[in-house]
């Protein structure tokens, strides 16, 4: 009898311990739902998404940013943000756009504003059209904050910046407003002025942090709060939304080097007005009719007299598609593959005439001041 007993009992104990068992491997180690929160199987990576604020990095750019504005007959013109860069021999030195004070004339005044609102005069201490960028000066017994530096390119795609400046009106000085770096080295075309092209091409960083009339010239900056680009356009179409572009903090810095210490930035000449070939109308109207199978292209509508084009052998009707290694699409381009050489350069253009593809070699003069 104890026999069986003893039997008995050992069989329901190893029943019992078995589904002990089972329940907790079932518990312990396999997914199950439990008030609507999935438990992650132990062997799956888990990764953890946080997403702190950028307080830290704004309050250690912040009063580096000024306000720039243009001033005629005590009334302002023109105004946008900029920077304090560095200090030097007892000056300060802003960057900002050329556009920002491209108004200021000798009758007219730049001030700069600072965040504990005081307000004082600047020198325009050099600009460059083409670049978009500018340089001012004042003592810089009158700073008190002068911005950290980084590197547009140790950042990457999906990294966090932000800009601060002053968007709209005066209500809305140092505005901060956050995103990602979405691109790098983006060709953007722009427009200087109000021809029927876009006169120049821009390498710049692409961000979807807003950027709104006034942040020119201002910072963008990486979480570090180190400036690493200067906002200085969006692109405004019917369907885009969050695409805003800086200059890379190192070609602004190389620029306003250069100013600071006196150097001139030469330019080669080509010494010949364009259009792009799709600009039919505008051709016909300077009297140029082409039969020509090309898509693309700059075509030469007046040489000037003893210029390299001119030494060169091109001529009126020419469409250009080649500029040395660089691919020809449209004037800006164009202008963009030129200024990459140096003046005393020598090139080869490769060209359309009559119908037949042509090469010639071009020696590249300075542009006049």
């Amino acid at each position: 009898m104890n026999k069986k007993f003893g039997m008995f009992f050992t069989i329901v104990f190893s029943m019992i311990l078995g589904a002990t068992i089972t329940y907790s491997v079932t518990y312990y180690l396999l997914p199950k739902q439990n008030d609507g929160k999935t438990i992650i199987n132990k062997n799956e990576k888990e990764i953890t998404v946080t997403d702190e604020g950028i307080a830290d990095a704004v309050e250690k750019l912040y009063d580096s940013v000024v306000v720039v504005g243009v001033y005629k007959n005590d009334e302002i013109v023109s105004s946008g943000t900029g920077f304090v860069y560095k200090k030097s021999n007892g000056k300060a030195y802003i960057l900002t756009n050329n556009h920002v004070v491209s108004m200021a004339d000798k009758s007219s005044e730049v001030r700069i504003t600072f965040t504990n609102k005081s307000e004082i005069a600047a020198k325009i201490e050099g600009t460059d059209e083409y670049s978009d960028l500018a340089v001012l000066s004042l003592n810089e017994k009158n700073i008190e904050s002068v911005a950290d530096i980084g590197s547009s390119e140790n950042m990457r795609i999906g990294d966090t910046v932000f800009t601060l400046g002053a968007p709209l009106d005066t209500e809305f000085y140092w505005s901060v407003t956050r995103g990602v770096l979405s691109g790098k080295d983006r060709m953007v075309e722009v427009s200087l002025s109000d021809t029927i092209n876009n006169d120049v091409v821009m390498k710049v960083l692409q961000t979807d942090a807003s950027i709104n009339s006034g942040n020119s010239g201002g910072p963008l900056a990486n979480s570090n709060g180190e400036v690493i680009g200067i906002t200085n356009m969006k692109l405004v179409s019917e369907g885009v939304e969050g695409i805003g572009f800086a200059i890379p903090i190192e070609d602004a810095i190389a620029f306003a080097d250069m100013i600071i210490n006196g150097d001139t930035i030469k330019r080669p000449l080509l010494g010949a007005t364009m259009l792009n070939l799709t600009e039919k109308y505008y051709l016909y109207r300077e009297g140029i009719t082409l039969n020509t199978e090309l898509k693309q292209g700059v075509v030469l509508v007046k040489i000037q007299a003893n210029s390299p084009a001119e030494k060169a052998g091109l001529k009126r009707g020419d469409i250009v598609t080649k500029f040395g290694d660089y691919e020809v699409r449209s004037v800006a381009t164009l202008r963009y593959a030129l200024y990459k050489h140096s003046v005393g350069d020598e090139v080869t253009v490769t060209f359309e005439r009559a119908g037949k593809i042509e090469k010639t070699k071009i020696k590249l003069d300075v542009a006049s001041e």
